[in-house]
């Protein structure tokens, strides 16, 4: 499966601003995940082999559209072998007022990471 290509976040932002429902948004903000030197546990890494379940994906968005004060939701995820410093995913939502879009990127950027993602950190050979 092929990644689409990697959007550029302003222009990104300025095409979903032209997009029907655009203009009931009053706030957007955007998550953008990227491969860390370091795991959870803090050990290092030194890249990461990504895989992305795109149906599931789908469906989060079309969940994520439809919470309160939600009128735009995008999402862009890598797959493959990544390195440190390369970007996983840019997650973007707009809505209504701040709480609402806060709320809703949070929710969206937790299910996509437990849902969708699965990840192998690579780690230095010793």
């Amino acid at each position: 499966m092929s990644v689409p290509e990697r959007p550029s976040l302003d222009g990104w932002l300025a095409e979903v601003k032209r997009e029907p429902g655009a203009a009931d948004a009053g706030m957007y903000l955007c998550h953008n995940g990227v491969v860390r030197s370091f795991s959870r546990d803090g050990r290092p890494v030194t890249g990461m082999e990504l895989s992305v379940d795109r149906e599931r994906l789908t469906e989060l968005l079309t969940t994520a559209e439809l919470m309160e004060g939600v009128s735009v939701v995008r999402a862009w995820l890598n797959e493959g072998h990544l390195e440190v410093g390369d970007d996983i995913m840019y997650v973007l939502v707009g809505g209504d007022i701040r709480p609402n879009v806060i709320e809703a990127l949070t929710a969206l950027v937790s299910m996509i990471k437990s849902e969708v993602v699965t990840e192998v950190e690579l780690r230095p050979e010793v």
